[in-house]
Parts: structure tokens; C-alpha cells; sequence
């Protein structure tokens, strides 16, 4: 057999933490400034923030890739306990008015614990994150202010959820437009070009190869392209999975009626041109046959490895009812 080759090293200055659903991968980098790029899933707020002051002490700085439930659940916590918050400025920018789309929190059904964005970010700014200078690197797509974060000394490259070693970010073709998963793949293309020698996803381990995870990527966000039709269904499946993970499964007699009420389904389903109720009923038809979900005691669960959360940490108000930004949060 050919060795498959490993994962290229991280300098000793950064240290990463490769999580499973619901949490986004969390990388950590040490110095007089601790920095902190995503901070997970608000049912595990508490995991995270300790995993960090055992690494590094007090975090002094969190930059989230993007505004989904996965990656900026740790940041009320954090920023309470005294840390800064900056994101791409478009989603700091809706942040900060209380935009009800905020986090598509509402829209997703994902629960985000209320923030405050302090440092929005554009495109070419070079941050000190920990003891190196980054630069913000705009890639949306994924979602209109997702970017990547590119260390040139070292090449490395955090890219967000626009790829991971066996994906590519889904494209919201009904809030983002038409052309998202264009977007999508010029970003892509705008990260290929770096030729970075390490690529640091939101999910899954390391790519070994860098250079064949971005034609992978490539490919699969070209077929985002070409087949929007497709593309609404890869986004569903991926959004009811979660929905599963972090409910720890849901009654078959409650699926149903769940799917019916959610606006994502809803507008995937005109997009798709049938009836809401037939895209529910295909969904869970085709994700049980395909094995992304299974039926256990008489619950639907999401297949894949993933950690659970109490059903208490869920329970923080959608973001039309956060408290305005300029208090205390």
C-alpha cells in the first residue's frame, strides 16, 4: 500500500483543537494577547473557555470566521470575562443593530447567546493574534461576511467553513441569492491561490495534502454551481442534522411538524418548486436511506459523531429580542 501522507505540523506558538459537531474546530494562539479563531457551540460556552484559560490563561481576543451557531457560542461568555470580539464587517455590522437575521439564528433555529462585535474586520487587515500578524482575508459565500485568516511566515491558512478535508461550506441560495454559490467558489479560488502549506478547517482533522483538498473543494463547490437544485437539498440535510445533534435526536411524532415550521424549509421548498410538506417527507425519507440520520427507540438522530448539549443551553433568545449592543452584555 502507498503511505498516506500525514498532516503538516503546526508551529509550537499556535495550538488547535479539532471538535466535533455541534462545535466549529477552535484554534488558540498563545502570547501576551491570547487570541482565540471561533469559539464553538454555546451548550459547550463553558467547555471552551476553560480549555483556553488552561492553555493560555485569560483570552484577550476572539475572531469568528463567520457568525453560524458553531462558532461563536463561546462568545458571550468570553467577551463577559473580558475578551474582545471581531468579525467580518458585514456581520459586525448587523450585530450591532440587533438585525433580526443576526447569526440566521431564528432563521436556522440554532440558539446564539447575545454579543457584541468590537473589532469589525475588512478585507487585507493584519491582526496580532497572539505573538504573529495575521491577515483577514474576505471569502464569502458561506455567508455574505465569512473570511479566512492567513499567517505568510508560516502559511498558514484558517479557512473557515469554506472547506474542510471532506467538504465544502453550503451555500443559503434563498437569503444569500442566487449567485451564493458563485461567490462561494471565487473565494474558494481566492484561497487556492495563497498555496498555503497548512489548512485549518472548522471541521474535520488537518488535510493532509492542501493542495488536493482545494481541487476537491473545487469540484464539489463547482457542482454548488452548476446544480442549485442541489444545492438547496445538500443545505437541508445539512441543517436538519444539526437540528438533530443538538436536541439529542427528536421523536418520530414531532419531526414532521417540526420541519413544517421552519423558514429555511419553507423557502427551499419554493425554490424547489413543491410543497413543503413533500420536501419534509422526502428529506427524512432520503437522509434515513442514505444513513445521515437513523431511527433509535423511536427518535430520529443525526449519524454522524457529535457531542451532546443540555436542553437548557439552548433555551437564550433569538437575536430580535437581544439587548441593544451598547449594554452590558
Amino acid at each position: 500500500m502507498t503511505p498516506q501522507p500525514s498532516a503538516p505540523s503546526l508551529p509550537s506558538w499556535a495550538t488547535w483543537w479539532q471538535r466535533p459537531f455541534p462545535d466549529a474546530n477552535t484554534l488558540l494562539l498563545p502570547g501576551r494577547q491570547p487570541a482565540l479563531i471561533d469559539s464553538g457551540f454555546v451548550g459547550h460556552a463553558e467547555d471552551t473557555a476553560s480549555w483556553a484559560r488552561a492553555q493560555a490563561g485569560d483570552v484577550a481576543l476572539v475572531v469568528n470566521t463567520h457568525w453560524h451557531s458553531d462558532h461563536v457560542g463561546g462568545n458571550a461568555l468570553l467577551q463577559a470575562r473580558g475578551a474582545v470580539i471581531a468579525a467580518g464587517a458585514p456581520e459586525a455590522e448587523a450585530i450591532s443593530r440587533r438585525d433580526p437575521g443576526c447569526c440566521a439564528a431564528e432563521y436556522l433555529d440554532q440558539p446564539v447567546a447575545p454579543y457584541t462585535v468590537d473589532m469589525p474586520l475588512d478585507d487585507g487587515q493584519v491582526l496580532r493574534l497572539g505573538d504573529a500578524e495575521w491577515e483577514v482575508v474576505r471569502t464569502p459565500g458561506h455567508t455574505p461576511g465569512h473570511l479566512g485568516l492567513w499567517q505568510p511566515e508560516q502559511q498558514l491558512l484558517v479557512v473557515g467553513d469554506a472547506l474542510s478535508d471532506y467538504d465544502v461550506g453550503w451555500v443559503n441560495l434563498a437569503l444569500d441569492g442566487p449567485d451564493a454559490g458563485a461567490t462561494a467558489l471565487a473565494s474558494l479560488h481566492r484561497l487556492a491561490a495563497l498555496a498555503p502549506r497548512v489548512i485549518l478547517p472548522s471541521h474535520g482533522p488537518v488535510p493532509a495534502d492542501p493542495s488536493a483538498a482545494f481541487a476537491t473543494a473545487l469540484r464539489r463547490a463547482q457542482r454548488l454551481v452548476d446544480d442549485p437544485d442541489g444545492a438547496l437539498w445538500y443545505g437541508a440535510r445539512r441543517i436538519f442534522a444539526f437540528a438533530l445533534m443538538i436536541r439529542d435526536g427528536m421523536p418520530t411524532s414531532e419531526v414532521e411538524p417540526y420541519l413544517h415550521a421552519r423558514a429555511w424549509l419553507t423557502d427551499a421548498a419554493r425554490l424547489l418548486d413543491v410543497a413543503p410538506e413533500s420536501l419534509a417527507t422526502e428529506l427524512v425519507t432520503t437522509m434515513l436511506a442514505g444513513g445521515a440520520i437513523v431511527l433509535r427507540d423511536g427518535r430520529l438522530h443525526a449519524a454522524a459523531p457529535h457531542t451532546p448539549v443540555t436542553a437548557e443551553s439552548l433555551r437564550v433568545p433569538h437575536p430580535r429580542a437581544w439587548p441593544p449592543s451598547t449594554e452590558p452584555q
